[in-house]
């Protein structure tokens, strides 16, 4: 009784290079970082629904959460850290 069992574990890291581009990336979060556009974008729709919430609950702290996590993903997008949601690196 020799059975070979094969089981898929996602590690959130697929590899090879998203079909989201860098610059796009970019360009969405400049003009509507605010909202999590670039975070949809990428297919990472839990997060970019988390940002919409804080921009619209934020006014309680004068935005203060919205803009630091707005400025946390500028710095992971120009470093190369964004991923897609399969954790693949965005494209050039």
């Amino acid at each position: 009784m020799n059975e070979e069992v094969n089981v898929n574990v996602n590690t959130g890291n697929s590899g090879g290079t998203s079909d989201k581009t860098f610059v796009i990336t970019l360009v969405l979060w400049f003009f509507l970082g605010g909202l999590g556009a670039h975070r949809f974008y990428v297919g990472k729709i839990g997060s970019g629904i988390g940002m919409v919430a804080a921009l619209l609950l934020g006014w309680i702290l004068f935005f203060l959460p919205t803009m630091i996590w707005v400025l946390v993903d500028l710095i992971l997008i120009l470093t190369g850290k964004f991923k897609d949601s399969e954790g693949r690196d965005l494209a050039k």
